[in-house]
């Protein structure tokens, strides 16, 4: 049973707002523990066989955040010098606090695809040559449901051309697979399709499925050896993590499935949102439980629309001037959501210039 969603505010800021349902919380309080950093804990080690398993890799390593666990796949694929090709959308260059620069001194080499996409021709000729005036391009990151690229799914035979074209070249592939199973559950392949033609994949179970916290990195034994030390050397090495784990283990179990609804949610927000005078969204490319929006400039600006709306009781933040990000989740509902377009139509109506609360925290980014 999920807990009683709340009516005080309307939160589609991000899916990392969830609270944990209590039949999540019930396997929280009774999971068995160990010392994680011995690899004792039974319960991080079956989440970890688990997850492995289940996205056909060899091993895998529990961690706190999403951006540990992209950090650590970096420093286990690159070394100091190196460089990594992404999308200039990419969560780890835009929201990881300079993370390949500052941990591993490796450097990010930026793309423009189309909605957070990589595809071949945008990789072509990109390999720097072995020269000793150039760094080694030796990673290509890619992310799967994209964030800041709109929300948008990868198709499966785009990724495995990708994969090809990143193995002809001698290069590894990690996917940030922060709403992977979004993705699989929206393109209709699994997880472990994908997930065959990528090197390492960092899952987040904090967003879409409803853990309090929690990241997993996956990958050859080899590359997970090197990420756990990695994770020991940021100092993410955990003790009696197992009741964290146990939440995720939930979680693959309850509420991969239901990742649907949060899917329909959003279409229906991004349909009754569409004809509002001032706002302008392509309700096609909403793909998965991300929907990005924009405002007329004459309206007034995305902040000005956030704390308005903020007032109202509606919790949805900007990603720049004019565009805005709602994103559903587990703890909100149907009618939610389309209360959430009732209030940014008479937002709009009134006039968002004059509002002047403050807009809320920097969700968006996650």
């Amino acid at each position: 049973m999920r807990p009683p969603i709340s009516e005080e505010f309307i939160d589609l800021r991000s899916d990392t707002v969830t609270k944990p349902t209590s039949a999540m919380r019930a396997v929280i309080a009774s999971a068995e523990v160990g010392d994680d950093m011995s690899g004792e804990d039974p319960t991080v080690n079956r989440l970890e066989r688990m997850i492995a398993d289940l996205l056909g890799k060899e091993a895998a390593v529990y961690n706190c955040s999403g951006t540990q666990s992209n950090q650590m796949a970096i420093r286990a694929h690159c070394q100091q010098g190196d460089e990594i090709l992404i999308d200039e959308t990419g969560h780890i260059v835009n929201y990881e606090a300079g993370g390949p620069a500052a941990l591993s001194g490796v450097s990010a080499r930026c793309l423009r695809g189309r909605g957070g996409l990589l595809d071949v021709a945008d990789l072509e000729g990109k390999v720097r040559p072995d020269n000793q005036h150039c760094c080694i391009t030796r990673l290509v990151c890619i992310e799967n449901t994209t964030n800041l690229g709109g929300g948008r799914v990868w198709p499966l035979a785009q990724v495995a051309r990708v994969g090809e074209w990143a193995r002809t070249h001698g290069l590894k592939v990690h996917l940030d697979g922060a709403r992977l199973f979004n993705a699989a559950i929206a393109a209709g392949y699994s997880a472990k399709e994908f997930t065959s033609h990528v090197d390492s994949v960092s899952i987040c179970f904090s967003k879409g499925l409803g853990c309090p916290m929690g990241s997993i990195l996956v990958g050859d034994a080899a590359t997970i050896q090197r990420a756990r030390r990695a994770r020991k050397l940021f100092g993410g090495a955990l003790r009696q993590a197992g009741m964290m784990a146990a939440a995720a283990i939930y979680a693959l179990e309850n509420h991969v499935d239901r990742l649907s609804e949060d899917h329909e949610n959003a279409r229906i927000f991004a349909e009754s949102i569409t004809t509002i005078d001032g706002v302008r969204i392509n309700v096609a490319e909403v793909e998965s439980n991300l929907v990005f929006f924009e405002i007329d400039p004459k309206l007034g600006t995305a902040a000005q629309l956030s704390a308005k709306l903020l007032e109202r009781g509606v919790k949805i933040n900007p990603t720049g001037a004019q565009r805005l990000r709602a994103c559903t989740h587990l703890d909100v509902n149907r009618t939610q959501v389309r209360r959430a377009a009732d209030v940014i139509r008479e937002c709009l109506a009134e006039g968002v210039q004059k509002s002047n609360g403050a807009v809320v925290g920097a969700y968006a980014a996650r």
